[in-house]
């Protein structure tokens, strides 16, 4: 198994970013991720480029000023545990600064595009709360950049949390070809936080298996807070959330396809544990939070 797809905290650290993940660095076309950490009083300029971003804090709260496209005053969060947040979409070919008074972790996620969308406030209470699967397959998604409910050009990216001792992910599905109505070709990072309890660190597993496209991608890989996954292709699931330690994950996808769609394909080994969820009660753990009611602002 390759090693090369599993980025340990650090490992892609750049300047002001904890995390930085281009399409160099990840050797494919379309998805990027960065996770901004800012001091108190601290702020970050950057220029998009051929990409579109959204920032998404971590936890904090933040400013994003766009050069000709406003200023939006995010509300953020204590921290990804503890509720839905506010974002803000930058588009490309643009200038933008990210502002916070009291510092905090900002992730910025990416996709190279071509259209130029105007720059927008996301409210937390227009992020659509999800609930997966059942019984030990349960978790929660947190729909903020899905297709159909944000509007991108090319980006897809959501959140989602499993309760400790859960599997998500599940069953392992892909997306790395393009059949119209069935499937998107779809590039994938997965950005683990794991929860700590009783002073002890969390962790977590995470499985790809090669589908026989792209570059056979074989990960199985013990992730701690601040790791990422790259998933060029291949069957992915589960992510294992160790017992006591709740996971969250964010999923950033892109793709050179003309329809931004997440289609997936269930692997045929494991999909028929979709028929057994009927017959089961979604993890009473869940939701870990709701949307909140109104505009945060």
């Amino acid at each position: 198994m390759s090693t090369e797809f599993h980025i340990r905290a650090g490992e892609a650290a750049d300047g002001p970013y904890e995390l930085d993940i281009d399409p160099g660095r990840a050797g494919w076309g379309h998805a990027s991720l960065r996770v901004l950490a800012l001091p108190p009083g601290g702020s970050h300029a950057f220029a998009t480029g051929d990409s579109e971003w959204i920032v998404l804090p971590l936890n904090g709260g933040c400013s994003v000023a766009v050069q000709g496209g406003g200023t939006y005053e995010l509300a953020g969060r204590k921290d990804v545990f503890s509720g839905v947040t506010d974002f803000a979409y930058v588009p490309r070919d643009a200038e933008a600064r990210v502002s916070s008074a009291a510092g905090g972790r900002f992730a910025l996620t990416g996709a190279r595009c071509t259209r130029r969308l105007p720059a927008r406030y996301g409210a937390a209470s227009d992020v659509p709360v999800e609930l997966r699967g059942t019984g030990n397959c349960s978790r929660q998604v947190n729909n903020f950049g899905a297709a159909g409910v944000f509007e991108c050009d090319k980006l897809i990216a959501v959140e989602v949390l499993t309760p400790g001792g859960n599997w998500s992910s599940y069953p392992p599905h892909k997306h790395d070809e393009c059949r119209p109505g069935e499937e998107s070709e779809l590039e994938e990072i997965y950005y683990f936080e794991i929860a700590s309890a009783h002073g002890s660190e969390g962790l977590g597993y995470q499985r790809v298996t090669p589908s026989g496209n792209g570059r056979g991608t074989d990960v199985l890989a013990e992730v701690r807070s601040g790791d990422a996954v790259l998933i060029p292709d291949g069957w992915h699931g589960p992510s294992v959330a160790a017992p006591g330690h709740d996971m969250y994950y964010l999923n950033v996808m892109a793709g050179p396809g003309e329809e931004r769609a997440w289609l997936i394909c269930d692997h045929p080994e494991h999909g028929w544990i979709r028929d057994t969820w009927p017959g089961q009660a979604v993890d009473p753990r869940l939701p870990l939070y709701d949307a909140p009611a109104g505009d945060t602002r």
